[in-house]
């Protein structure tokens, strides 16, 4: 039992097998791998058997409190599941970090398409507006779940979504030690000039919702499984939405944004038709404004100051993080581009 390549340094492979073995029976098949990259949970291939599972589990060592909530990803999908949202299959969740050294869950493998790149050089050019018409669609229908109906509502608070976050991310602004950053300070005064009234819409909101985040089907252009539900909690529809379409205020070098493309001869939709997509497939929902654009600039912005704070001690995950060095003042520059009307 157990011949096949077992490649990880942050797992014993040897005492996996014997869970895995405990819970599905015995197997001459077992591959187990780790996914590169990210700022999030580790996540690995599992193979036993016929069964292709993914693993996601937490990082070792100490991490915040709230952090890597992977109990959370885990309730979230298994929620979804039933609803027909495209999520994969949750197969187990283990909260006993004796094993693993972490808690952790496994969920069944979906295949198809990743792609990373929002300008979608990979897929045909005659499918790539499909692509981006299948990413609102799958977020509208994560957006039409009653969180109360399947189990959720205690997921998160409900209401002032937008006035409780950017307190939240002014707070941790605030407390960074990074350098200043003028144009942060001043997107976070516009923020809180321009709060909206409350309008009291609430729907599970997944937090980082975008082109790379979802895997599409192998040969349609329809999404066959959200993944990376770290940040998910009730919140606002506009913020997933907003956020999403920030790839339209991006530039290429700006987390693989399409911001000075010829659009139209790459086959790629513009915001209007992305955000009307969305629009038509969820009545109801307020107008994606500027502030909504605003506040997702600086929400990620801030992020990105959490992520230079790290590279800076030495515990940033991803080999790829010195490479975005910086992207916290131009996104900061972004956002008031958008406040200014200049994009």
């Amino acid at each position: 039992m157990g011949r096949g390549r077992v490649t990880d340094a942050d797992v014993d492979p040897a005492r996996f097998r014997d869970f895995l073995a405990g819970e599905f029976g015995p197997s001459d098949t077992y591959d187990l791998r780790r996914i590169a990259g990210g700022q999030s949970n580790p996540t690995y291939f599992v193979t036993w058997g016929d069964a292709r599972m993914v693993l996601r589990k937490q990082p070792n060592g100490p991490i915040l409190k709230g952090a890597h909530a992977i109990d959370r990803e885990y309730r979230v999908q298994a929620a979804l599941h039933p609803t027909g949202v495209p999520v994969p299959r949750p197969i187990l969740y283990h909260d006993d970090p004796d094993l693993l050294g972490t808690p952790f869950y496994l969920m069944e493998r979906v295949e198809g398409r990743v792609f990373s790149d929002c300008a979608l050089p990979d897929a045909d050019p005659a499918e790539r507006h499909g692509l981006w018409m299948g990413l609102a669609d799958a977020m509208a229908a994560m957006h039409a779940v009653r969180p109360d109906d399947v189990g959720l509502a205690d997921y998160g608070r409900p209401g002032n979504y937008f006035e409780r976050q950017l307190a939240r991310w002014s707070r941790q602004w605030a407390d960074s030690p990074h350098a200043p950053i003028p144009d942060l300070d001043r997107l976070q005064a516009w923020l809180t000039e321009h709060l909206p009234p409350d309008d009291g819409a609430v729907s599970l909101a997944h937090g980082d919702f975008r082109m790379g985040n979802v895997i599409f089907a192998p040969s349609e252009p329809c999404v066959a499984a959200i993944l990376d539900w770290e940040l998910s909690t009730l919140g606002h529809p506009l913020a997933d939405l907003a956020f999403c379409a920030l790839a339209w205020h991006l530039s290429p070098d700006e987390y693989g944004g399409i911001l000075g493309l010829d659009h139209t001869a790459l086959g790629l939709p513009s915001k209007a038709d992305f955000v009307a997509r969305y629009m038509k497939r969820s009545p109801g929902t307020p107008p994606l404004a500027t502030f909504h654009t605003a506040f997702a600039l600086f929400r990620f912005a801030v992020i990105w100051v959490g992520i230079a704070d790290r590279i800076r001690t030495g515990t940033a995950a991803g080999a790829d993080a010195t490479r975005h060095a910086g992207m916290a003042e131009r996104l900061a520059r972004r956002g008031i581009e958008a406040i200014e009307g200049r994009q």
